[in-house]
């Protein structure tokens, strides 16, 4: 067990905001590609999107030969197992986290957590992250339930005298190239009002953050086996975020 492992979320209370799809993104990627050890607790009752994803990958990768081959020679190359994605709910969630915890050398446990933040449950389990990620887009009803909910984590939560917390970043997604700065410069300008940090890199609006596993065999960007595909990383800014991340998450 590492001593200084980092609970890590992508928390907003806005579906749709793609919470679920960066803590898979970033997980693999620093998983396979940068070397750390990482594990996934999935408390997203009733939806479990991770451990679904996991069941669908590993079915592909036992039943598909293009893919039982990729598994076999990133899994003797990296001369390491797949990440742990464990079933749970914001009650079991830090418990859970700390009985997995002396399994193996973690360096980041990432929390994929549902979005009502009216649930003492959800508020326990906010409280034991030691970071916290919220995904913002430039649209008004999304920028305002964000903002709303960072203002409550930081203002009732970080404070906390039992809250681990120890930062609360705001992350550009869905970025559509053609939108015009100044509205990101309005919003960035309210943030930093709100004392709310936004991190340097942003993710562009593009399909390919959508992309998994199938029998098509196509390039994969989004899976819980394998990093997303270096000819896909090119343009996405997943790298960027990954190296900023790990310069923040200390």
């Amino acid at each position: 067990m590492k001593e200084k492992t980092k609970f890590v979320a992508f928390s907003t209370q806005k579906g749709g905001a793609g919470k679920t799809t960066l803590t898979v993104l970033a997980a693999s990627y620093l998983h396979y590609v940068k070397g750390f050890n990482v594990a996934v607790i999935d408390c997203d009752y009733p939806q479990h999107s991770i451990v679904e994803m996991r069941e669908r990958d590993l079915k592909l990768a036992l039943e598909d030969e293009h893919y039982k081959r990729l598994a076999y020679e990133q899994f003797t190359r990296l001369q390491k197992k797949a990440y742990p994605v464990v079933e749970s709910n914001t009650k079991e969630a830090l418990a859970d986290a700390d009985y997995l915890l002396p399994q193996g050398d973690f360096d980041y446990v990432f929390f994929d957590l549902p979005g009502t933040i009216n649930n003492e449950d959800l508020i326990h389990s906010l409280a034991g992250m030691d970071y916290l990620v919220a995904p913002i887009s430039a649209d008004r009803v999304v920028m305002e339930s964000t903002l709303n909910y960072a203002v409550v984590v930081k203002e009732h939560i970080m404070g906390r005298e039992k809250s681990r917390m120890k930062g609360l970043y705001m992350l550009w997604n869905m970025v559509d190239g053609r939108e015009k700065t100044e509205l990101y410069q309005v919003y960035e300008a309210v943030m930093k009002e709100l004392a709310l940090p936004v991190l340097k890199t942003f993710l562009p609006d593009t399909k390919r953050f959508r992309r998994e596993q199938n029998a098509s065999r196509r390039s994969v960007f989004r899976s819980t086996l394998f990093p997303a595909d270096r000819s896909l990383i090119r343009g996405s800014n997943l790298d960027k975020l990954v190296d900023e991340l790990i310069e923040l998450l200390k």
